[in-house]
C-alpha cells in the first residue's frame, strides 16, 4: 500500500544540487565560464577544483528543511524530550528502540523502587569546557521540577548528589517508567544556568553531540559540532535548519537548496529529481476517542457534559473498530504512507501483539443487532428504541488530514453498518468543553509506556489534558497498570502493560472495551536528497520533526 517514490540518479544534477547545498557564496569558476564564450584551459582547472572542494564541503553539511524552531532550547521547560542533539541526558533511546546508558555507567534502583541510583561518567564537559557533575544532573531535574512546565516529575521528591559521580533519586511513589522520564531530560550546566538560558545561542549550552551557534528565530538556526563532546565526532560537521511552511519545504527541495525536508502524505506522491522520500515507522496514531458513560446529566468541575448514550454501547465501540477498514483510510486520506493501527504503542516492547484485529463487517454488524440497533425504518440508518445511530465526529478545525480520517471513517460506517455520522472542525475551547460527551478524531505516539497509563487509568478519567476524555475506568484494568508501575525493571513491567490491552478476555484494546478505535499509525515523510544517510531511526513519536534529528551525529554523506 505504500508508494516509494523513485530516486533519479544523475552525476551531473547530483553535483549541481550539492553545490546548491552547501550555501557557500562567492565565485565557484561555474559563474565566470558563463561570462565567457570560451573556457582557457587554466579557467576549467580552477572550476573543477574549486567544484570538487564545493561538493567535499557539502559532505560535511546538510540544510535541512525543517517545520518550526523552539520558543525555548531549555530542557527544563521541555525541549529535547525526543531526543536532542544538543543535550545529553543519563540515558536514551536508540535506533533499535532500545534504552542504553548516555551520560549514566550504571544504575540500580531499591527493593522498594522509590531510590534510583546512578554512576555517571568522569570524563563529560559541557560546550563551554565546564565539567559535568553529579550536581548539575541534580540541579537539572530539581530546577524542571520546580518549573512544573511539560515534564511531569510530580513522582519526584528529591534528587541529591552523593559525589561527582554518583546521582540520588527518590521518588514518592513507584513509578518504572521514570526510566523514560529520565531519558527525555537533557542536563543543563547549574553554573551557566540563569532566567536566560536558552533564549539566545549565547545562552544555550549542553553536552551534546552539537551546539547552538545561530538562531534567528522563525527562519532559521545552525548546529554545529561541539568539539568538545566525549563520544565520537559526528560526520556531519555543520546544520542548517531552515524554519518553512510545507509549500516552502517542497519548493526549496526541487530547487536543490535542501538536503533534506520534511515533507507530507499528500506532497509526498511528488518525485524529485535528486532526491528520494524515506518513510520512518511511528507510533504517531489517529483514531476515535468513544466516551464509554452514558449521558446521565452529570457535568464535568468546569460544567462541561459528560457522557453519550450511543458510544457508551460497548458493541457500538467495537462496531466502529471492527468494521471500517484501515486500508481504505490509509489510501484515502495519506495516500498509502500509514500503517493501520491497533493501540496506542504499536511496535514498541510493551505493545501486546494479540491486540491486532481484522477488519470483519459482519461481524461489526452481528455486534450492533445483539445489541438491539436495526433499522427498523428502511432509512439505512439503524436505531434503537427511537434513537437514531448517530452522532457527531469532531476534528480540530483546520487539520485536513484529520478531516480527511474523520470522512473516510463516517462514510465506511453508514456504507459498511448503518451509523450516520456527522463530521464536524471545532476549535481548541471547543473541542475542551464537548470531547467528555463526544466522539474526536485524536492522536498519541510516545516512547514511554506512561502514555498508556494516562491513557486508562482510572485515576487519570474525565481530566481535560486529552488523555481520557471517554472516562473509562476498570478496576481489572487499574490493578494491571498498578503492577506494571511498583515493577522494578521496565523490562519486568511488559508483561502488566500487555496485560492491561488484552488478558484473554477483556482489556483496553479494540478487543476488550474500545474506549478508542484506533486506525492508523502515519508515517513520518522526508524528502532526502540521494547519498544522504540519516541513520537508523527508532520509531517515532507524534511530531515529525524533532524525532528526526534526536541522531543527527549518526547522519553521514555516502
Amino acid at each position: 500500500m505504500k508508494r516509494k517514490i523513485a530516486a533519479v540518479l544523475c552525476c551531473l544534477a547530483m553535483t549541481m544540487t550539492l553545490l546548491a547545498g552547501c550555501g557557500s557564496g562567492g565565485d565557484s569558476g561555474t559563474n565566470s565560464a558563463k561570462e565567457t564564450e570560451q573556457k582557457s584551459d587554466e579557467t576549467e582547472q580552477k572550476s573543477e577544483e574549486t567544484s570538487a572542494k564545493a561538493d567535499a564541503f557539502a559532505k560535511d553539511e546538510v540544510t535541512i528543511g525543517f517545520s518550526n524552531d523552539a520558543d525555548s532550547w531549555d530542557p527544563c521547560t521541555g525541549f529535547g524530550y525526543t531526543g536532542s542533539p544538543l543535550y545529553s541526558s543519563l540515558v536514551r533511546v536508540n535506533g533499535d528502540d532500545k534504552l542504553e546508558n548516555d551520560l549514566a555507567t550504571e544504575y540500580s534502583v531499591s527493593e522498594d523502587a522509590l531510590t534510583w541510583t546512578f554512576k555517571i561518567r568522569n570524563d563529560v564537559v559541557f560546550s563551554d569546557k565546564e565539567p559535568l557533575k553529579a550536581s548539575d544532573v541534580a540541579f537539572t531535574f530539581n530546577t524542571t521540577k520546580e518549573k512544573a512546565t511539560y515534564m511531569d516529575l510530580t513522582m519526584l521528591e528529591s534528587c541529591t548528589a552523593a559525589d561527582d559521580t554518583t546521582v540520588e533519586f527518590k521518588l514518592n511513589k513507584p513509578c518504572v517508567t521514570f526510566i523514560y522520564t529520565v531519558a527525555q531530560i537533557g542536563i543543563v550546566p547549574e553554573k551557566s544556568y540563569s532566567d536566560k538560558f536558552g533564549l539566545s545561542a549565547e545562552e544555550t549550552i549542553g553536552s551534546g553531540p552539537y551546539k547552538l551557534t545561530q538562531w534567528d528565530k522563525g527562519q532559521q538556526f545552525i548546529l554545529e559540532a561541539n568539539q568538545n563532546y566525549y563520544g565520537e565526532q559526528p560526520a556531519i560537521k555543520k546544520a542548517v535548519f531552515l524554519v518553512q511552511e510545507e509549500d516552502a519545504r517542497f519548493v526549496s527541495a526541487k530547487a536543490g537548496d535542501v538536503d533534506i525536508a520534511l515533507t507530507s502524505a499528500t506532497i509526498a506522491t511528488n518525485e524529485i529529481d535528486g532526491m528520494h522520500v524515506e518513510e520512518v515507522e511511528s507510533v504517531d496514531n489517529r483514531g476515535i476517542t468513544l466516551p464509554t458513560v452514558p449521558d446521565e446529566g452529570k457535568t464535568t468541575e468546569d460544567g462541561y457534559k459528560i457522557g453519550n448514550n450511543i458510544t457508551s454501547d460497548v458493541n457500538v465501540r467495537k462496531a466502529l473498530c471492527y468494521g471500517i477498514d484501515r486500508e481504505r483510510i490509509m489510501e484515502e486520506a495519506l495516500n498509502g504512507f500509514a500503517k493501520p493501527a491497533y493501540t496506542e504503542c504499536d511496535g514498541m516492547p510493551w505493545w501486546n501483539e494479540e491486540t491486532v484485529i481484522e477488519t470483519d463487517v459482519d461481524h461489526a454488524k452481528q455486534l450492533l443487532d445483539e445489541a438491539g440497533w436495526k433499522d427498523e425504518d428502511g432509512d439505512g440508518i439503524r436505531e434503537k428504541d427511537g434513537t437514531k445511530l448517530a452522532f457527531n465526529l469532531m476534528y480540530f478545525a483546520g487539520d485536513s488530514m484529520r478531516q480527511a480520517v474523520a470522512m473516510s471513517v463516517a462514510n465506511q460506517a453508514k456504507e459498511n453498518m448503518g451509523f450516520d455520522i456527522t463530521v464536524e472542525g471545532v476549535s481548541a475551547d471547543d473541542t475542551v468543553k464537548r470531547m467528555f460527551s463526544e466522539p474526536m478524531i485524536m492522536g498519541w505516539g510516545s516512547d514511554s509506556p506512561m502514555t498508556s497509563y494516562m491513557l486508562y487509568h482510572s485515576s487519570n478519567a474525565g481530566k481535560t489534558d486529552f488523555y481520557n476524555p471517554e472516562f473509562y475506568t476498570s478496576e481489572k484494568t487499574d490493578e494491571y497498570l498498578d503492577k506494571a508501575m511498583n515493577s522494578l525493571s521496565i523490562e519486568e513491567s511488559y508483561q502488566w502493560w500487555q496485560k492491561a490491552q488484552w488478558d484473554g478476555e477483556t482489556g483496553t484494546s479494540m478487543r476488550g472495551e474500545a474506549p478508542w478505535a484506533f486506525y492508523v499509525n502515519m508515517s513520518h515523510l522526508y524528502y532526502v536528497k540521494d547519498g544522504l544517510d540519516i541513520g537508523k531511526q527508532r520509531i517515532h513519536a507524534h511530531g515529525a520533526a524533532w524525532p528526526l534529528v534526536a541522531n543527527l551525529a549518526e547522519w553521514t554523506w555516502k
